[in-house]
């Protein structure tokens, strides 16, 4: 578990997405009793801060008020000094942190990453990725996806995630409400208000960022159902959602070259569908096709930490002491908008026997 931390982080960083960083993996000597006995390790995390929604949480559950001021001014101070002398700085900050929360998820969503735990005390006031445990990348796209060996009812599902960072979020603003007014109605209201822009400031971060994965750089009306209708497709399908952006890249410098894409698609004609549109659309552009190809693999990763191979990397270095798997997969890992010469093994998706179900928490 310390490891596929390490690799996921480091992946998650390469990617361009704000996250916490693995600076050390140490073994204890000691054998720890998991699913299996696992050889004990401590992963040194460093961040922003390891300020967390649970920690503000804890100094309202004990109703300490002036703790809770402390820290709110610390967070400021460290994270958002452009708030210092706002006329309401804890509103403010509610909304700065709202925005970095909502940026930070559609990055998330716009990869296919599943935190796997997205509880308040995994929620880092930063805005930056925090307690990878039982996360995984997607392979088959569905909304519903989940991997976490915990999660029985699909609470941090893919599809979910929005939704539960809203909902931390309104728990963040519970615990500034004695400090945006004394008026607890009053205070109420402002935060409430605040707190209810989350949906459309996501939006505001993914749509732009869905419309970039399929080569759109103009807005125009029906760009959202158009990508949607992708997506929907691509759920149909369980198409990979991975290599179906990858490829579309190289399908924007035209039809012939998008055999390899509808193979991704139970039905192809579902995609042949839905191309049709999108070839209209891509017509009204001013980009040329180089340049949409462009701005579509930058936004469209060619290697994700693969879960599978996640997996076999792990289990040469914890079973056979050999971690040459585990360097190479960082390695390719590192530039993953690049497709990685002589190794498009790592671009590849999981045959039906190496697919990973489950992951698991290290703590």
């Amino acid at each position: 578990p310390v490891l596929r931390e390490y690799v996921v982080s480091e992946a998650m960083a390469a990617l361009g997405i704000p996250t916490t960083r693995s600076l050390a993996a140490v073994f204890t000597g000691e054998e720890i009793m998991r699913e299996t006995l696992l050889p004990g390790a401590v992963l040194t995390r460093i961040a922003g801060s390891h300020v967390r929604v649970g920690t503000f949480q804890y100094f309202w559950a004990r109703r300490d008020v002036e703790a809770l001021r402390l820290l709110a001014d610390y967070v400021i101070t460290r994270h958002y000094a452009e708030l210092k002398g706002a006329v309401e700085p804890y509103l403010a900050l509610l909304g700065a942190v709202i925005d970095r929360q909502a940026s930070l998820v559609a990055d998330w969503q716009l990869v296919g990453f599943i935190h796997g735990v997205m509880n308040t005390d995994n929620m880092s006031i930063a805005g930056e990725t925090i307690d990878y445990g039982p996360c995984a990348f997607m392979d088959d796209f569905h909304p519903e996806t989940v991997f976490s060996s915990i999660d029985h009812m699909g609470r941090y599902a893919y599809r979910n995630q929005p939704s539960i960072a809203h909902w931390n979020l309104a728990g963040f603003a519970q615990t500034l409400l004695s400090l945006v007014s004394d008026d607890q109605e009053d205070a109420v209201a402002k935060a409430t208000k605040v707190v209810n822009t989350f949906p459309e400031r996501f939006q505001a971060f993914y749509a732009p960022g869905l419309r970039r994965k399929i080569g759109l750089a103009d807005i125009r009306e029906g760009d959202n159902e158009l990508a949607q209708s992708l997506l929907s497709s691509m759920a149909d399908s369980r198409a990979d959602f991975t290599l179906t952006f990858r490829r579309l890249c190289d399908a924007a410098l035209g039809p012939e070259l998008e055999s390899s894409l509808r193979y991704l698609f139970k039905d192809a004609r579902a995609y042949d569908k839905w191309a049709l549109n999108w070839r209209v659309r891509m017509s009204h552009e001013v980009k040329t096709p180089d340049e949409h190809v462009e701005l579509m693999r930058q936004a469209n990763p060619a290697v994700i930490p693969r879960n599978h191979r996640v997996e076999q990397a792990l289990e040469a270095a914890v079973e056979e002491g050999d971690y040459g798997p585990f360097e190479k997969l960082l390695e390719v890992l590192s530039s993953p908008y690049v497709e990685p010469v002589g190794h498009t093994e790592y671009m590849l998706p999981p045959k039906p026997e190496e697919h990973v179900l489950q992951t698991f928490c290290g703590t």
